[in-house]
């Protein structure tokens, strides 16, 4: 049995290194492992595969930095002769990026069954791609694996049969259970850094919606740098965000800016921060997996249940005082709730592909 696996960044490979070391785990399963480019350069892609044992890729599309349309349309060109010739009995998808829709829907043209890791979720703003890529690869999807409840309702109130969804948990808590003890014991992170534990707010900004918008970008700029009054702010600055502040001419003064960093040197600052700020999904999951409290840079979440249960609050950057919010937010917990399964959701997901194909 051949299945083939479409990533492209770096959520991704955290994504893929449990589900790929339980079906390395089946005797018979075979995977052609194929990255598109999305993200291409080391800090945020090469260290990932190194850090979480992920066989390299064996194909590699070198698909980047334009435009989503341009960008998912070579996907989807590089993609298709590929897939052809290899044959694969699924195509293997995770998350809402460009590269997710265009393997799914490079696949479904193919008569290919698509497999989607993280279905269901729904930030029901469609101005943000990222939703767009969910909707789309989720109808085109026939083994939709969902993180929550919360998923799973939403693909019923789209109509989406009950016999294609699978609730079996987060494979990213998987791997927060597998790598966290072993950050650890490797990350000096905090060393090199220069901080305590727990004596630092941890941010992360990438997303569309707040680097492209000047306005957004400064106010962002403006809430973290005010919150470095009271605690030392940490940001991995993400490339994206690095050239959306040299276009405006801003730039940080007093929030203390490192490289991207690998994922168990991400893991250990997220686990070790008093809060974390961010407009990343996946990092509001970590920051949850590790019991600290988050603020969410945007004017929603695509994980609600996070918001229910109190570990995860949302400040619109545009409409809020960032400083405050994050101040307020300190030293807060949610419910003791087990959201994301039992850290199994991997292996759950290996069977079924097996079984189903």
């Amino acid at each position: 049995m051949k299945i083939a696996v479409v990533v492209g960044a770096r959520p991704q490979f955290i994504k893929l290194a449990p589900v790929s070391r339980a079906l390395r785990s089946i005797p018979g399963v075979s995977e052609l492992l194929i990255h598109t480019g999305q993200h291409y350069d080391d800090a945020m892609s090469g260290v990932f595969f190194d850090e979480l044992e992920i066989a390299r890729p064996d194909i590699n599309l070198s698909v980047n930095s334009s435009g989503h349309g341009a960008m998912t349309g070579l996907m989807m060109q590089k993609l298709e002769p590929i897939i052809q010739e290899h044959k694969p009995d699924t195509l293997l998808v995770f998350g809402d990026t460009n590269s997710t829709l265009a393997g799914a829907l490079v696949a479904a043209k193919l008569h290919i069954p698509v497999a989607h890791v993280e279905a269901g979720l729904r930030s029901f703003n469609r101005k943000m791609p990222e939703e767009t890529n969910r909707v789309l690869t989720d109808h085109v999807s026939e083994l939709l694996f969902t993180t929550s409840s919360d998923a799973v309702e939403n693909l019923r109130k789209e109509n989406i049969s009950d016999d294609k969804i699978f609730g079996v948990g987060d494979v990213m808590y998987d791997a927060a259970l597998h790598f966290g003890e072993r950050a650890k014991k490797k990350s000096k992170i905090l060393e090199k850094v220069g901080v305590e534990p727990k004596g630092y707010v941890l941010a992360t900004i990438h997303r569309a919606e707040n680097t492209d918008s000047p306005e957004v970008l400064a106010k962002i700029v403006d809430g973290l740098e005010a919150v470095t009054r009271h605690h030392p702010v940490i940001l991995p600055l993400h490339p994206r965000t690095k050239a959306k502040l040299r276009d405006i001419g801003r730039q940080f003064e007093r929030v203390q800016i490192i490289e991207p960093v690998g994922y168990l040197d991400m893991v250990a600052l997220e686990s070790n921060a008093m809060l974390v700020a961010t407009d990343s999904g996946g990092v509001q999951k970590e920051a949850y997996f590790y019991g600290v409290p988050c603020v969410t840079l945007r004017t929603e979440t695509e994980w609600v249940e996070l918001v229910k249960s109190g570990w995860n609050s949302i400040v619109p950057p545009l409409n809020s005082d960032i400083e405050r919010s994050i101040l307020r937010a300190i030293g807060t917990t949610g419910n003791p709730v087990e959201i994301y399964g039992d850290g199994t959701a991997s292996q759950k997901i290996a069977q079924i592909l097996t079984s189903r194909i």
